[in-house]
C-alpha cells in the first residue's frame, strides 16, 4: 500500500531542515496545524498527515482490527518514518496522537530526535484504587460514549465547544465541530472508543528519548494533574504549561505552540 496516499501526507517547509511530524487528534486532521505550520516551515521540514479514517486519509485502509487500539495506530506512524526516509523525526503528537508517539518510540527510539506531547493524556478516566486523576469517572465516558453512538453529529455540536474551550471565542468551537462532522461516524465512533478508553499510562516509562510535555493552563480534557503524571513517568522529560486554555492550543494560541516546538526541536538562532 502507499502509505503516502493512504495518510494523505504533506511535507513542506525547508528541505534539510530537522523534521518535524505533527499528529493531530481525535476528530481532527492535518487542517488543525495550519496556524503554526507557517512559523515551523522557516527552520524546518515539516510532515503532515491525517490518520487513517480522518481528514482526505484513503477511508479503505482503515482496519478495524489494526485501529481497534493505539498500536495499530503507532504502526502507521512508523511505516509512515520508514517511507519518508527523511531520518529521525520530533513527533509532535496532540492528545490522544501523544500516547501514539509514546508507543512508537518506546517501539523504535532511533527513529525519533524527540517527541512533543501536546496536551497529552495516557488515561482519561480516574482510578481511584492508585489516586490518578484523568478528568472523567468510568460513568462519565460510559455516557459520553453512548452519547455519540447515539447522535454522532448532535454529540459533536455539544462537546466539539468543551472540548475547544474558550468560550469567548465561539468560532473555535464552531471549527472543531465541523472537523468532527467530516469525519466518517462509523470509523469516528471506534476511534472514541480507542481515545477515551486506552491506559497508556505503564508505557510512559519505556520512552527513552527527550520529551517536551506541553500542557495547556486550563484544560477540560486534560486537567494538569495528567501532564504533570505524564512528566513524572517519562524519564528525563520536560514539563511546560502554555498560557493557552483549552485543549487545542494549535488554534486558540498558534504563536506560543509554535514556539515552544520550535524551541524543543532546535530550532536556528
Amino acid at each position: 500500500m502507499d502509505v503516502r496516499r493512504r495518510n494523505h501526507v504533506r511535507v513542506t517547509g525547508r528541505a534539510g531542515g530537522p523534521v518535524l511530524m505533527l499528529a493531530h487528534g481525535f476528530g481532527c486532521d492535518q487542517n488543525m496545524w495550519r496556524l503554526v505550520v507557517p512559523a515551523l516551515e522557516r527552520d524546518f521540514t515539516v510532515v503532515l498527515f491525517d490518520h487513517v479514517g480522518s481528514g482526505n486519509s484513503d477511508l479503505a485502509a482503515w482496519s478495524p482490527e489494526r485501529h481497534a487500539s493505539l498500536d495499530g495506530y503507532a504502526d502507521d506512524v512508523l511505516e509512515l518514518c520508514r517511507e519518508l526516509a527523511l531520518g529521525p523525526v520530533t513527533f509532535v503528537g496532540h492528545s490522544v496522537s501523544a500516547m501514539m508517539g509514546v508507543l512508537a518510540a518506546a517501539r523504535e527510539p532511533e527513529a525519533f530526535t524527540g517527541l512533543v506531547l501536546l496536551a497529552p493524556s495516557p488515561c482519561f478516566i480516574d482510578d481511584p484504587v492508585t489516586g490518578y486523576r484523568g478528568g472523567f469517572s468510568a460513568g462519565d465516558i460510559d455516557e459520553l460514549l453512548e452519547s455519540l453512538d447515539a447522535n454522532y453529529l448532535g454529540w459533536s455540536g455539544a462537546m466539539a465547544p468543551v472540548i475547544m474551550g474558550n468560550p469567548e471565542r465561539p468560532e473555535l468551537g464552531e471549527e472543531l465541530t465541523n472537523s468532527f462532522c467530516r469525519t466518517h461516524p462509523d470509523i469516528a465512533r471506534a476511534f472514541a472508543r480507542v481515545t477515551f478508553l486506552s491506559d497508556n499510562r505503564a508505557d510512559l516509562a519505556s520512552v527513552g528519548v527527550p520529551t517536551l510535555v506541553a500542557q495547556c493552563s486550563n484544560d477540560a480534557i486534560a486537567p494538569s494533574e495528567v501532564g504533570a503524571f505524564v512528566h513524572a513517568r517519562i524519564p528525563g522529560s520536560r514539563l511546560i504549561t502554555l498560557d493557552a486554555t483549552g485543549h487545542c492550543p494549535q488554534l486558540a494560541a498558534p504563536e506560543e505552540t509554535a514556539a515552544a516546538i520550535a524551541a524543543f526541536a532546535g530550532a536556528p538562532g
